[in-house]
């Protein structure tokens, strides 16, 4: 067989729904300034779908530093990976910056987010240590899971954010490493990017009184968002010092390229000369670096872009919740809204043209089998760059949208283009 015979037969179960969704649902071109208005085939939306929570990726200062790297350094600068002749003080210099503000001794610049937590994982973890991990991890924590050199039975999954599972399954693999002789790493985030929930990172910390174990906290939306300076989940829960690996991607708050991991000196140290997608790979570009510092220094000094951000999410949270819309649990910028009934997929994306074509309106849909059927999910991210005239008007549209979806108006548009569809066949 030819190992592209299967590609033929499918693109899979995402891919499935291409033929119609393609630069529409998936893959869709938001194009002008990013921030809260950007232009979607040809209209302006009203655009909740960035992560670009403080504002930051069109601040001026912002800009004008990545300029400035890219004039100096160029894209290029520094050639080859940071072991061999990549290293600069900049990288060097934005590390220690990085490892102070998340209260660390040290810190090591990554590539990517979700190339660079795969790999912290690989890296840490051999054929004789067990890993613990959230049942809602994050894709990129999964696949690191999967790189795991220890057979398939060696990690445990437990339910989302219930520390009564959590303890169960330390209970197993504290008797499993009394075998193996290895250790256990749990794994899991801060802010879950689906829901909003915040991890039990201080809860989780607390148990380190009953097992021996480490652990990874993947904070890429909690960076720059929560606690009183921002430093993420665990400021916010006050357990900083019980964090042993902290990994946040720049690709949030940040509104950049590249990631970091934050730990003890000794574990970075080992972390940069045994993490191989770091060891083969060229180093992060200068003017990343640059701009990253900028960035991090705007975090620092201007709490107010957090506090803008923090009073539209309230208002926002607050005013779904005064209308009956379900938002789950969320305590963090990232806002689901649960719309609940037995729709169809065509029903669904009757309701996302509604919004876009009609009402300007662009915002993330979650469908199964990332929700349970019988839902669809809303995602809507608050940014400090929208206004509170946004969130009043996207509440009233969320109105409208949930009416026609209770009334029927979407399943008969949906029989409709059907309809149409078939007859062009």
């Amino acid at each position: 067989m030819d190992i592209f015979d299967k590609v033929s037969k499918g693109l899979g179960p995402i891919g499935a729904h291409a033929h119609y969704s393609h630069h529409y649902f998936t893959f869709p071109k938001l194009t002008g300034e990013l921030g809260p208005r950007m232009t979607f085939m040809g209209k302006e939306m009203l655009n909740w779908s960035l992560n670009n929570y403080l504002g930051l990726a069109n601040h001026p200062e912002v800009r004008e530093a990545d300029n400035q790297g890219t004039q100096e350094y160029g894209l290029a600068y520094p050639m080859g990976a940071r072991m061999m002749s990549g290293n600069s003080d900049l990288h060097e210099q934005f590390e220690a910056q990085l490892a102070e503000f998340a209260g660390k001794e040290d810190a090591f610049l990554l590539n990517y987010g979700y190339q660079g937590v795969m790999s912290i994982i690989e890296c840490i973890c051999d054929h004789r240590d067990i890993i613990v991990y959230d049942a809602e991890a994050h894709a990129c924590l999964i696949d690191g899971i999967r790189l795991h050199k220890a057979k398939m039975g060696d990690y445990y999954k437990y339910n989302h954010n219930d520390m009564a599972s959590l303890r169960k399954n330390l209970e197993r693999a504290t008797k499993k490493v009394a075998e193996t002789g290895g250790g256990i790493l749990v794994i899991t985030e801060g802010v879950f990017g689906m829901s909003g929930k915040v991890g039990s990172l201080d809860e989780i910390v607390k148990m380190k009184e009953d097992f021996k174990f480490r652990i990874l906290v993947d904070d890429a939306h909690g960076f720059g968002t929560m606690g009183e300076n921002g430093r993420g989940v665990h400021e916010a829960l006050n357990c900083i010092d019980g964090i042993d690996l902290y990994f946040s991607t720049f690709a949030k708050s940040m509104a950049a390229i590249g990631a970091f991991v934050a730990a003890d000196k000794d574990i970075i140290m080992f972390l940069k000369y045994n993490m191989r997608s770091q060891i083969y790979a060229k180093a992060l570009p200068m003017p990343f670096v640059v701009g990253g510092m900028k960035r991090l220094e705007l975090i620092k000094k201007h709490p107010e872009l957090r506090e803008k951000l923090w009073e539209n999410v309230r208002a926002i949270q607050e005013g779904f919740k005064a209308r009956g819309f379900d938002i789950g649990e969320t305590t963090s910028p990232v806002t689901p809204v649960f719309l609940h009934g037995e729709y169809e997929l065509s029903h669904v994306t009757a309701l996302v043209r509604d919004m876009r074509e009609n009402m300007g309106v662009f915002c993330s849909i979650v469908t199964y089998p990332v929700v349970p059927k019988g839902q669809i999910m809303l995602r809507i991210i608050p940014t400090a760059s929208h206004t509170l005239e946004d969130v009043t008007y996207t509440l009233d549209c969320f109105e409208k949208v949930k009416q026609r979806l209770q009334d029927g108006t979407y399943k008969r548009i949906a029989e409709e283009f059907l309809a149409q569809q078939a007859e062009l066949a």
